[in-house]
């Protein structure tokens, strides 16, 4: 298993939308709209380190309104 946090940075006012978005993603386990550098944070489990790549290139990155990400994964 697999599991990373993702700071995420978007378009002033996108928060919202954004959050909507995420939580439609399966992968996404939790989703925190906050305050300050970084706009939401999303948790994300995967079985593989591949599907991990997978869904940050194809699925998230990929959303419309996102300025930047930062991945923390997590070792156990």
């Amino acid at each position: 298993m697999e599991k990373a946090y993702m700071l995420i940075s978007c378009e002033i006012g996108e928060e919202q939308l954004l959050y909507s978005q995420l939580k439609e993603i399966p992968e996404v386990k939790s989703c925190l709209i906050t305050y300050g550098s970084y706009d939401i944070v999303a948790e994300f489990i995967t079985d593989t380190p591949a599907q991990m790549n997978e869904v940050i290139t194809t699925k998230i990155r990929k959303l419309q309104k996102i300025r930047s990400t930062i991945t923390l994964r997590v070792i156990n």
